[in-house]
């Protein structure tokens, strides 16, 4: 039994460690996602090592170490539980009688999945004022054309890559824009939504490829498509939201300089996880879908909803304009250091 408690003691070690190295290969990059998993497993394994393996030296340093793993583990998830201030306040508006609110949904709706029927049933249901289907081919454009009849502002991008993007909306899009920012065959939808007061807020929809053995051997590309886009954020004057599927989890060192680069705040800091994938392995799940938005923004929801099919859940977001929250509300900033380390990620993923 010591023998197996070591064996599985020291792979939970390494995985541990394996983060702290920021290398980009996706068989590093992986172990950013299993932190509450591993987080599990070193717990218990010291409680068996310390119950059933006899104390000495070796023992108690051994134990140490994997309180330490433990500790760092917590210290990673930590600000995504309640134990933290949240980022993002509460509004305290009526929504019923705000013209400044907007309601976002959108969700990854897998590809090969064909139940389009529940899909809409949770569209109806949380009547969002924008919808993004994430992974849609055209059998999805064909099921979902309905929204047209009351969301009839659209950019429509279906592919069968699992990279297909579907923008619906009953707000004005203003300008919409599609680019291909690192690889040719993965879009983003970059526009801006003109609210009923008239006042527009930029709305960048991301859905970079992440690092996988079966998609890319590495986070190069999807970290350098989140930071161009930090960065062209920054430059923006007035209220900006991203939102997508990014492949990565809330609480890596990617996100969190995705945050620092941009200047956005994160509604889950402080409130949960809201974990959307795998929504078919409630053992192995993890925060992928996100909505960042700028300090000028007050949380009226936010919300993971029903299964619908997908090995995602959707995710709904309800914000209220309210310029003056910027001034409680900080602004992430980026020190020199990570200027730099983004500048390297986004030379190293677009250089010729």
């Amino acid at each position: 039994m010591e023998q197996i408690l070591v064996g599985f003691g020291g792979l939970l070690v390494a995985a541990t460690a394996m983060p702290i190295l920021r290398r980009q290969s996706w068989w590093i990059r992986v172990f950013d996602f299993p932190r509450l998993q591993i987080a599990v497993g070193l717990l218990l394994v010291v409680v068996l090592h310390g119950a059933l393996v006899e104390h000495s030296p070796l023992a108690h340093s051994f134990r140490a170490l994997l309180v330490a793993c433990l500790g760092l583990q917590v210290w990673r998830m930590l600000p995504f539980t309640r134990l933290a201030r949240r980022q993002v306040q509460d509004s305290a508006a009526d929504p019923a009688a705000s013209h400044d609110g907007i309601r976002l949904l959108f969700a990854n709706v897998l590809q090969t999945n064909r139940n389009a029927r529940d899909l809409l049933a949770v569209l109806r249901d949380a009547d969002p004022d924008v919808i993004l289907a994430l992974e849609t081919d055209a059998w999805w454009e064909h099921e979902l054309r309905g929204l047209k009849a009351t969301h009839p502002h659209t950019v429509l991008l279906p592919q069968d890559n699992t990279y297909g993007m579907l923008l619906y909306s009953r707000l004005e899009l203003v300008e919409p824009e599609v680019s291909f920012l690192i690889q040719p065959d993965v879009p983003s939808i970059h526009t801006r939504v003109r609210l009923s007061s008239g006042q527009q807020i930029a709305l960048h929809c991301l859905h970079p490829r992440p690092p996988s053995p079966t998609e890319s051997d590495s986070s190069r590309q999807r970290d350098a498509e989140l930071l161009m886009v930090g960065r062209s954020v920054k430059k923006q004057p007035g209220p900006v939201i991203v939102m997508g599927d990014l492949n990565d989890v809330a609480w890596s060192h990617t996100s969190e300089l995705f945050r620092d680069v941009s200047g956005l705040l994160d509604p889950r800091i402080g409130r949960g996880f809201f974990n959307t994938f795998n929504a078919k392995h409630w053992l192995v799940r993890f925060p992928l879908d996100h909505f960042f938005h700028s300090n000028d923004f007050r949380l009226v929801r936010f919300c993971r909803l029903r299964y619908f099919g997908s090995d995602h859940f959707p995710v709904y977001i309800h914000l209220s304009h309210e310029p003056e929250a910027a001034a409680v509300q900080a602004e992430q900033t980026a020190d020199a250091g990570e200027q730099k380390e983004a500048s390297k990620k986004i030379e190293a993923a677009t250089k010729r």
